[in-house]
């Protein structure tokens, strides 16, 4: 069995704001294994991106708080590192792509200074090694004549090919793991395919894990292994892809898969959408966050808040109700 890289313990973040503490992230837990490709999933604002950020001590602090939780990599508890420590494990051995590569990059510094900055201060190449690396993992990122290429500015560059940027900066140190935060969504769909196919191509060469961050379920399908969903700040359903795809049992991830277009179908129908609205966290939910759009919703949903349950071999989901009957899971 493939040992455990990341394994993320009962996470909390609150967000201090003017009109009072939003609790962004509440008791999240998963783990990722090596060579393995987690996709995360659910719509804006449901804590997909403060999740990851908080394990690697990203979020800003203050208005930021991180409350709870442990993040273990490689036996140590990320959030206990001083700064000192995890700016040694952040770019060197866990990397991050964010979602917009014009706001990534220094405007005001090339890209070859850019790419051959964390060469040197992570892995301890002098300044003609990084040179020559960076050639490299621009060429490795498929961007042409890659050598004459380091010495232009970002906005020299197209939207796909800084987001390569970006990607070739985040293996430049061969990290374990990379967490892409929806890396195509800046992006028109012919450079998305090209963007994820790379990724794709790169973690079977390098044998990294990936964590796929985004709200595009058909990306999610062809990439990852294993997929968490999450609404509220809650992990709601945990699956293999085929499986979370075959047999959706939260009714959150029923709506989201219906509101995807398929090619499939004979005949033409509408796509599904999911009423009302997110919640607004300003208090830690005691019921169920999916309650108030839910059609399924019973009594206890309005009470407690359901744990993770299993509902089939890796297969998890946060529901009292058993959506195939409409009635309470024995």
């Amino acid at each position: 069995m493939p040992d455990l890289l990341l394994d993320v313990q009962g996470l909390e973040t609150t967000f201090k704001t003017p009109d009072g503490v939003i609790h962004a992230v509440n008791g999240v837990s998963f783990n990722l294994k090596e060579g393995e490709t987690l996709g995360v999933v659910g719509e804006s604002g449901c804590g997909k991106s403060v999740t990851m950020m908080s394990a690697l001590k990203l979020i800003p602090m203050p208005p930021g708080k991180i409350t709870a939780g442990k993040a273990f990599f490689f036996g140590k508890d990320l959030l206990q590192m001083s700064s000192e420590e995890i700016r040694h494990v952040r770019g060197a051995q866990i990397s991050m792509v964010f979602q917009d590569p014009m706001t990534s990059l220094n405007p005001v510094l090339t890209i070859g200074r850019q790419l051959e900055e964390p060469l040197m201060l992570h892995v301890g190449m002098s300044k003609k090694q990084a040179q020559e690396r960076a050639a490299e993992l621009l060429s490795m990122v498929g961007i042409p004549n890659a050598k004459d290429r380091l010495g232009d500015y970002p906005h020299q560059y197209s939207g796909g090919m800084r987001q390569r940027v970006m990607i070739a900066m985040a293996l430049s140190c061969s990290p374990q793991i990379l967490i892409a935060d929806e890396p195509t969504t800046a992006l028109d769909v012919t450079i998305q395919a090209q963007i994820t196919d790379l990724v794709r191509r790169l973690r079977d060469e390098l044998g990294m894990a990936i964590i796929w961050i985004t709200h595009d379920l058909g990306v999610v399908a062809g990439l990852a292994q294993r997929v968490i969903v999450m609404y509220g700040g809650f992990i709601i359903e945990e699956s293999p892809v085929k499986e979370l795809y075959a047999n959706p049992e939260h009714p959150y991830t029923i709506g989201l898969l219906g509101s995807l277009p398929r090619v499939d179908e004979q005949q033409h129908q509408k796509l599904f959408s999911i009423e009302g609205q997110p919640p607004v966290l300003y208090q830690k939910p005691q019921t169920c966050p999916f309650a108030p759009r839910c059609k399924w919703a019973k009594e206890r949903c309005w009470k407690e808040n359901p744990m993770l349950l299993p509902v089939g071999p890796e297969h998890r989901a946060a529901c009292w109700v058993d959506t195939k009957t409409g009635s309470y899971r024995a």
